[in-house]
C-alpha cells in the first residue's frame, strides 16, 4: 500500500486509475532539485530533437497537481502516442511501482534547495494559484491543508532557510522543507540499485550534461544518432532553457509573477553567501537526524561537519 501525500499543490491519490504503459518514465524529484530540467532532458531523448512541438508541461504533465482537473490530465496522457514521461513531486513510497516503468530522481545539495525554494515561492502569484486550484478541484479542502504562516516574500533568505530547515510539518503534508527533501531522496536511495530506478545528481548535470544525458539514454534504452548529441546537449543547458518560454510550467495559468524568474539562477553553492557558521552547525545537526550518512555524503558531495 502506498503512502498518501496530500498537500496544497498535489495529491498522490490522483495516481489511482492511471494505467501505465510499457516504457513509461516517471520523473519524481524533490521540489527545486531540477525537475523541469529533467523533463527537458527526457523530452530531448524521447523525441531525439530540440525541435519538438508543444509546451513541456503538456508533453510531460504533472499528474498529481491540483491546478488541473484529474479527468483532463488522465485524458491527455491517454491520448499521447509518444513515450510518456510524467512529472511528480511524490516520493517513491507514494507511487505505484511497476517494473515496466523507469523512475528517475535527481538529488541536489539541500542547502541550495532551501535557497532556491525561497526564490520559487516568492515568485508565486498566490491568488492566481488558488484560482486555478479552485477551478480544478473546488475550494472545499483548502482549510484542511497546512500552509506556512509567513510567506517567502516576507522573510530574508537566511530566515527563510532556517524556517525551511527546521520545519517539522509531516512529509505527507508539505513539499518545501529539508525534512521532505531528504525523505524523498531516501525513498530512492534505498532502492537505487534497482534495474528501473535511476538516481542522478544536479552537480553532475552541471559538470557534464552530455555525459549524464548519454547515461540516462542508456538506462532508458534509447539509441540516437551520434550526430544529434551536440544539439541535444546544447538545448538542455540551463541558459538555453531560461530563454524558452515553452518550458515554464503552468505559465498559461498566470501562477508566476515573472515567468523568466522560474529559472532563477540554477547554480550550486548559493548557500555560501547566505548561511553563517551557526546556521551550518544547526544544519549539520539537523541533517544527521533526518537521513543516513551514506545518502548525506552522496547528496552533499562533501562531509557536512560543524564549522571550526
Amino acid at each position: 500500500m502506498t503512502v498518501r501525500y496530500r498537500m496544497l499543490a498535489q495529491d498522490n491519490a490522483r495516481w489511482d486509475g492511471f494505467t501505465f504503459r510499457d516504457g513509461d518514465i516517471v520523473i519524481s524529484t524533490p521540489a527545486k532539485s531540477g525537475t523541469t530540467w529533467t523533463q527537458m532532458i527526457c523530452a530531448l531523448l524521447v523525441f531525439g530533437t530540440p525541435d519538438f512541438d508543444g509546451d513541456l508541461d503538456a508533453l510531460s504533465p504533472w499528474l498529481d497537481a491540483l491546478t488541473q482537473s484529474h479527468d483532463s490530465v488522465l485524458a491527455a496522457l491517454e491520448a499521447q502516442r509518444h513515450r510518456r514521461f510524467i512529472k511528480t513531486h511524490t516520493p517513491l513510497d507514494g507511487l505505484p511501482f511497476d517494473p515496466r516503468v523507469t523512475y528517475v530522481c535527481v538529488g541536489r545539495d539541500p542547502r541550495d534547495v532551501g535557497i532556491s525554494s525561497r526564490n520559487h515561492l516568492a515568485n508565486v502569484n498566490a491568488e492566481a494559484f488558488l484560482r486555478a486550484r479552485e477551478s480544478a478541484v473546488g475550494p472545499a479542502d483548502v482549510s484542511e491543508i497546512p500552509t506556512q504562516t509567513q510567506t517567502a516574500r516576507e522573510l530574508s533568505a537566511r530566515d527563510h532557510f532556517r524556517q525551511w530547515m527546521l520545519d517539522d510539518t509531516p512529509v505527507t503534508e508539505h513539499l518545501f522543507s529539508l525534512r521532505f527533501t531528504l525523505h524523498h531522496l531516501s525513498t530512492f536511495w534505498e532502492v537505487r540499485n534497482s534495474a528501473n530506478v535511476v538516481l542522478m545528481h544536479y552537480d553532475d548535470l552541471k559538470a557534464d550534461l552530455l555525459a549524464e544525458m548519454r547515461r540516462l539514454a542508456q538506462r532508458l534504452d534509447i539509441t540516437l544518432p551520434e550526430s544529434v548529441w551536440p544539439s541535444l546537449a546544447n538545448a538542455g543547458t540551463f541558459e538555453n532553457m531560461r530563454r524558452n518560454a515553452r518550458l515554464v510550467p503552468e505559465s498559461r495559468l498566470g501562477i508566476w509573477r515573472d515567468n523568466q524568474r522560474f529559472f532563477n539562477r540554477g547554480v550550486s553553492r548559493q548557500w555560501v553567501d547566505v548561511l553563517d557558521d551557526t546556521d551550518l552547525q544547526d544544519y549539520a545537526a539537523r541533517v544527521t537526524e533526518l537521513a543516513a550518512p551514506d545518502l548525506l555524503g552522496w547528496v552533499h558531495r562533501e562531509p557536512v561537519t560543524t564549522p571550526s
